[in-house]
């Protein structure tokens, strides 16, 4: 199977886009590119030697790519629980699918690693432990949440979408309330379990340790008709050249029918991934879909062609993808920033551009997403690239995430009227950092720039307001303050629009918002921004 993008400059095949994100999932959870993409692999020959249906090995390939795409989701939870960056991924995910002393142990060191003094694990673990049990539950159900509304965004059957339900479900029958076990687990998600238990295993310890993991877990949270044969065949499905990229043999890995994007199809996948990347933090809800608008509108007043709106406004979707490789108490992080952590912030345009590189389609849009953070002067990040390098829509890019920016409110500052960003654009203008027709077109197109306010799946007016409100990290408490009802009135608002949503969770309104045009700082009332404690 050739992994050539289809024939056709406005379609791209599914696998291309789900895999790039794939790697973009790598880098939310700090472990090393293309491990999803070694999951994926490792789940076809598994399916392969068990002679699993080619439907159900088609839904474990996606499966497998998208794992942790309920990553960003949790991010900010975790930066709060955890006294480090990854400690999940470094304490937890390696017992994830282990008995329930090592789960429990794990996540005891992820809260308190080790190392630290027996007086400050002990304060940590007494400031930790209740938040996390506090957390827990909802964390986990809005990683499902998640991940069923951007797999259906991204193009995925729905039969990929259910299958997160059971994510953490357990053969033995031990992952929780409610979940499933046995044979009640899709088969699907059974050999995508043990596929990236095995990928994150060999990492930490190669082939016959991870080998000897997955055997040992067979018939706990693993199929014993599953684990089993991958231990015995571990040599031959492990089998890959360390020194190669897996991109190519993941693209032809996945099994027919290959799944295409067209047209409105790919905005709304490169939508999702935008979406996902925005979930890092509330502060950044909705900033990748209202820049593409804007971008959009002030490419049309440059005198863009339509194809170049159309690649200005994919790229714009996508152009903070590289967020998730920063950790989210960062972008929470009110003062400023240590040198490491703003080098870190810098380098996020740079991870835009490598998520972007390995799909040819994707990799058109580079020359317009990875550059929204240069400047004219060369003063920019992360190339510093000058004029001659930055053609105009790049330029208006850079100055439609600008304005947009500027008007958002910050951990550290409140959001700027669109009076102080034009004015502030203006400058930049003068000094010879942002183009002066750009700053003109966007400007002009933020005065017409009015986010589409739709009230979808039956929602009222109140409730649209209460779903915008919490996906800015509003409590309900807080919710019922800024719109001057009561909290139980204000609860039952909630709980009806997440019925109508098909949602359980805050992220998963977040989500909703975010495509529905929900989400918009200006119906925040003035002073709340600050004000989500």
């Amino acid at each position: 199977m050739s992994d050539r993008t289809p024939q056709g400059k406005d379609q791209v095949r599914t696998t291309e886009v789900v895999a790039a994100l794939s790697l973009a999932t790598d880098l939310g959870i700090g472990v090393p590119l293309e491990h999803g993409l070694h999951s994926a692999l490792i789940a076809a020959r598994l399916g392969d030697i068990l002679g699993v249906a080619q439907d159900m090995r088609a839904q474990a390939h996606y499966t497998s790519l998208l794992f942790y795409i309920g990553c960003t989701a949790s991010a900010k939870t975790a930066s709060e629980v955890f006294a480090e960056d990854h400690a999940l991924t470094k304490y937890a995910v390696p017992v994830r699918f282990g008995s329930l002393p090592q789960m429990v142990a794990g996540m005891a060191r992820a809260v308190a690693p080790p190392g630290q003094s027996p007086i400050l694990r002990a304060m940590l673990l007494a400031r930790g432990v209740p938040a996390l049990a506090r957390e827990f539950m909802d964390v986990t159900r809005a990683d499902c949440d998640v991940a069923q509304l951007l797999t259906g965004w991204l193009g995925l059957p729905p039969a990929v979408s259910a299958l997160f339900t059971h994510a953490s479900a357990r053969w033995d029958g031990r992952g929780g309330s409610g979940s499933a076990k046995g044979e009640a687990i899709p088969l699907p998600m059974r050999v995508t379990q043990v596929a990236r238990d095995a990928a994150f295993q060999r990492m930490l310890g190669g082939d016959e340790f991870a080998a000897r993991v997955v055997r040992s877990r067979a018939g706990g949270a693993f199929d014993p008709d599953v684990a089993e044969p991958f231990a015995d065949h571990a040599a031959e499905i492990l089998a890959f050249d360390p020194h190669a990229s897996l991109w190519s043999a993941t693209l032809a890995c996945e099994p027919p029918p290959n799944l295409v994007l067209e047209g409105e199809g790919v905005d709304r996948a490169l939508g999702a991934i935008g979406d996902f990347a925005d979930l890092v933090s509330p502060y950044l809800v909705g900033h990748s879909a209202g820049v593409a608008g804007l971008a959009a509108l002030a490419g049309h007043r440059c005198g863009l062609g339509a194809a170049e709106v159309v690649a200005l406004r994919r790229a714009a979707l996508v152009h903070d993808v590289g967020r998730v490789a920063v950790p989210a108490r960062i972008w929470q992080h009110p003062g400023p920033l240590s040198p490491d952590d703003w080098e870190r912030v810098r380098l996020h345009a740079y991870h835009t551009e490598r998520i972007l590189s390995r799909s040819p389609f994707l990799a058109s849009l580079i020359p317009i997403a990875a550059l929204h953070h240069e400047r004219l002067d060369g003063s920019g990040y992360h190339r510093g690239s000058t004029a001659a390098a930055l053609g105009m829509p790049a330029r208006v890019l850079a100055t439609a995430d600008a304005y947009h920016t500027m008007t958002e409110p910050r951990p550290h500052r409140d959001a700027l009227s669109p009076t102080e960003a034009a004015e502030r654009l203006a400058m930049e203008a003068r000094a010879g950092r942002l183009d002066r027709d750009a700053v003109s077109a966007v400007v002009a197109a933020a005065g017409q720039h009015v986010r589409r306010i739709t009230r979808p799946t039956g929602l009222t007016d109140r409730e649209s307001e209460v779903v915008g409100l919490l996906s800015r990290g509003l409590q309900t408490k807080q919710v019922a303050r800024a719109l001057g009802i009561s909290v139980k009135t204000a609860d039952r608002h909630v709980q009806n629009a997440y019925r109508k949503m098909g949602v359980s969770t805050r992220a998963g309104a977040t989500l909703f918002a975010m495509r529905h045009g929900l989400a918009t700082w200006g119906e925040l009332p003035m002073g709340l921004a600050a004000d989500q404690s």
